[in-house]
């Protein structure tokens, strides 16, 4: 069963309260553009008229999928265990732009197909060594995947306890990409070939692979089904995790920053389950993956970058972040015309 989950609406007199602010600083109405827009939006996620950005955290969920073995992905499946090690070492890229910009990295192996290592980064959450292979049957159970929905909003949880009010979510997991088309194109009926991209640099021939195989898992499937079904048929435990956090998150009220494809594949299960989560939604960047393209346009939302990203990671959290340092700035730093003495018209 499903945890309860009730997303509070937004404070429509704080809306008012937040908006009057912003136009009276020192800038003609509307000049910052989409920084106001962001710096609106941050208050009412957060709940105040002067927001602070406390402890904020990227989460980075990694799974292996049993899809891998049908060669839908330019890398081998002992990659994801790899790369889990160079995100704990502090080599990866998100791991580099975390430091950056002093946000603090979390991976959870929600289901990697190794034994990692402990570590203080860590969360050790295993599900299973993997999903099964959805051309066979389907990616989990649906014990195994509410329990993977469970424990991502357990993990945000803590993280809230910590003191934590901005978030986002990464992922790594070879061949995640296919679980995040498949339940695009049933969730959404966008056609699969507007769903599927090049993941990790398929070339034609690669990508036309992983386009027959996926048609062959639509085939063995019911496609009349559930969010909950779709995601325990086609999804992985990292994206599973994803389901629970962003749900928890927007529960809490906390500002939640997405990533790319993947990530946005998993909020929208978690949008189907609670349209509210959205709001609490600030999308990074657009990834040059098409499906993340048509994503976007689906949930009416528009990025703040747009740098051809496809990494996943949080990457794109990570690279946005300062912008929304700048919103909460300009909102609670600049002064208003009275303030500074200066004619509004």
């Amino acid at each position: 069963m499903l945890p309860t989950i009730v997303i509070p609406p937004f404070s429509i007199n704080l809306r008012t309260i937040l908006q009057n602010k912003i136009d009276q600083k020192t800038k003609p109405l509307g000049s910052l553009g989409r920084l106001e827009a962001l710096a609106l939006q941050i208050g009412l996620c957060l709940n105040s008229s002067s927001p602070q950005l406390n402890k904020p955290c990227i989460i980075v969920f990694a799974g292996d999928h049993g899809i891998a073995e049908a060669g839908v992905s330019a890398y081998p499946q002992t990659v994801t265990a790899q790369m889990v090690t160079n995100f704990l070492a502090g080599g990866a890229a998100i791991s580099v732009f975390a430091r950056q910009h002093q946000l603090e990295l979390i991976i959870v192996d929600a289901g990697v197909k190794a034994d990692l290592v402990s570590h203080p980064q860590l969360i050790t959450a295993k599900i299973a060594k993997g999903t099964a292979n959805y051309l066979n049957q389907p990616a989990m159970t649906l014990k195994q995947c509410l329990e993977a929905i469970k424990t991502g909003a357990s993990i945000v949880e803590h993280r809230i306890a910590q003191g934590c009010n901005t978030i986002g979510f990464g992922e790594m997991g070879i061949g995640n990409s296919s679980s995040a088309t498949l339940l695009m194109h049933v969730l959404t009926t966008i056609p699969l070939s507007e769903c599927i991209g090049r993941g990790t640099g398929l070339n034609d021939e690669q990508l036309h692979h992983k386009l027959t195989q996926l048609h062959k898992a639509l085939k063995l499937h019911d496609k009349s089904l559930t969010p909950i079904d779709a995601l325990a048929c086609f999804g992985g435990f990292e994206i599973a995790m994803m389901v629970g956090a962003y749900m928890k998150a927007a529960e809490q009220r906390m500002l939640i920053l997405v990533d790319g494809f993947i990530a946005s594949a998993a909020l929208l299960v978690a949008s189907q389950l609670h349209q509210q989560v959205l709001d609490y939604c600030i999308f990074s960047h657009v990834s040059s993956e098409r499906g993340h393209q048509a994503l976007l346009a689906y949930f009416k939302s528009n990025a703040l970058l747009n740098l051809d990203l496809r990494l996943g990671e949080g990457s794109g959290i990570a690279l946005a972040y300062p912008l929304v340092q700048s919103a909460v700035a300009f909102l609670n730093e600049m002064a208003t015309f009275a303030e500074a003495g200066v004619d509004d018209h």
